[in-house]
């Protein structure tokens, strides 16, 4: 499968006309700088940046932003002015989060300043709708007795990109089915919902979604409810559909994806289906991680660690993903994956194989070609694209 010149992109199947002629796009990658006994390799040097020429889905190296210890999280404001990097250190009591202002001409990073995460082994970060906040997860594996102990904190915006203080946190009590990993929260992924009245946060630990109220101009939270998901399911990452009241959500220790009902109003999910992502032969040497949605919202994605594959999910009319097919990841543990702004080409981090693999995505049924020209980067455990605004 060829890349589709992408100067001007007007196919239907990713939303409409997208005009990239004027601006730029740069791929942001964090990983593993230092030794971890749940990573293979701590080869990252930081994080790097590449420039990324969408026609031909190629990058190239700008530059590598040192001065940061295990940044395996990143996350970006929507002008691209500014980048965000989790630090997520085994034996801190307390991760941190960075904020970096982004040259707009060629991509580099300047630090503005970081915050403590107010929990250990920071997993996860997000910016709520209205761009005011930053929402972190804490995973946390100190007992619970260790402090500060919060699985997720919120950290309003300054007028400069940087970070103040948390201006909230909550602590997520209980544990799970599975011992060895469910023996605590284990809070894994956060994001704000489309209309940006509720914070959700996915605990792997005590299998459930917990659901807070957001007031985004005071930066607080406060519990709404919790949704819970079948026992040693193990929830990671989820993602709201772009257009329908819908949300899925993959659960790490089941190989599994959850389709869910939402009501905006509440906050709330119903659980209306669990499939999963590979055979049964495959789930007892699988660990689930990533999970996006096409841009259209007509396909689902998961990343398989161990099987070291990519799901391809359809979605009905009734909003339940299908598993139609697989295909291999390109490398060894794909933690993390993205979608090129304009939704053509997906580069998926291959932790153990020191790469990220570039797929081609087929507009028309979803599917995925291995272009054959990856990025060699060290332990790549997230990619962040990001498009800078051409002249106005």
């Amino acid at each position: 499968m060829a890349i589709v010149p992408t100067g001007t992109a007007t196919s239907a199947a990713f939303g409409g006309s997208i005009d990239l002629a004027e601006q730029k796009v740069f791929v942001y990658v964090g990983g593993c700088s230092r030794p971890t006994p749940y990573f293979a390799s701590a080869n990252a040097r930081g994080i790097s940046v590449f420039a990324f020429d969408t026609e031909t889905a190629t990058a190239t190296l700008v530059a590598t932003q040192a001065g940061i210890e295990n940044p395996t999280f990143l996350a970006a404001a929507a002008d691209g002015a500014t980048l965000y990097a989790t630090s997520e250190v085994m034996e801190w009591n307390e991760g941190l989060i960075s904020a970096y202002r982004i040259n707009p001409a060629s991509g580099k990073l300047a630090y503005i300043n970081r915050q403590s995460a107010l929990g250990g082994i920071t997993a996860h970060a997000s910016l709520d709708r209205s761009g005011r906040n930053l929402l972190l997860a804490n995973y946390m594996m100190l007992p619970e007795t260790e402090l500060p102990n919060q699985s997720v904190a919120v950290f309003p915006i300054r007028a400069d990109g940087g970070l103040a203080p948390a201006s909230a946190s909550a602590a997520h009590p209980g544990k799970g089915h599975d011992p060895a990993r469910q023996d605590r929260s284990h809070a894994h992924c956060v994001l704000a919902t489309p209309d940006n009245r509720h914070v959700v946060v996915s605990d792997l630990g005590i299998d459930r979604l917990v659901t807070y109220r957001l007031d985004s101009v005071a930066g607080t939270l406060e519990k709404a409810g919790e949704t819970a998901l079948p026992p040693g399911s193990g929830p990671r990452h989820f993602v709201f559909h772009p257009s329908k009241p819908f949300a899925y959500v993959v659960n790490e220790l089941g190989s599994t994806v959850a389709s869910l009902a939402f009501d905006a109003e509440t906050g709330s999910f119903t659980v209306l289906d669990v499939t999963p992502t590979v055979a049964e032969s495959a789930r007892s040497g699988n660990h689930c991680s990533e999970i996006r949605l096409g841009p259209d919202g007509r396909f689902l994605y998961v990343a398989n660690r161990g099987h070291d594959s990519l799901s391809i999910f359809t979605i009905g009319d009734d909003g339940i993903a299908r598993l139609r097919s697989t295909v291999a990841s390109g490398g060894r543990t794909p933690r993390h994956f993205a979608f090129a702004p304009d939704g053509r080409t997906l580069a998926v981090a291959n932790q153990d194989s020191d790469r990220i693999a570039l797929f081609a995505v087929d507009p028309d049924d979803g599917g995925l070609s291995h272009l054959g020209q990856d990025i060699a980067v060290g332990t790549p455990t997230a990619v962040c694209f990001v498009t800078i605004p051409g002249p106005a």
